[in-house]
């Protein structure tokens, strides 16, 4: 069982829940901080990207999951 954390952010105007895992909030925190945004805008242009496309907090984990994987690349092959 997985423990979610669930945060309020706020898209368009309306306050909007996401629930993620305690390192998918770390890295978002993360990858906001080298971007120089805040969570919630962050959050705000994953939303608009996914195109309302599946759930919002699915679309941020593939964000993290992404950015991370952009920022080792290349330090490992397989």
């Amino acid at each position: 069982m997985s423990d979610e954390i669930k945060r309020s952010v706020t898209i368009a105007g309306h306050r909007t829940s996401i629930s993620l895992e305690r390192p998918f909030w770390d890295a978002l925190k993360e990858l906001a901080c080298s971007e120089k945004t805040s969570v919630n805008d962050l959050v705000r242009r994953i939303d608009a990207k996914r195109g309302g496309k599946g759930t919002l907090s699915a679309a941020v984990r593939v964000y993290v999951l992404n950015g991370m994987r952009n920022r080792t690349s290349g330090s490992c092959t397989t």
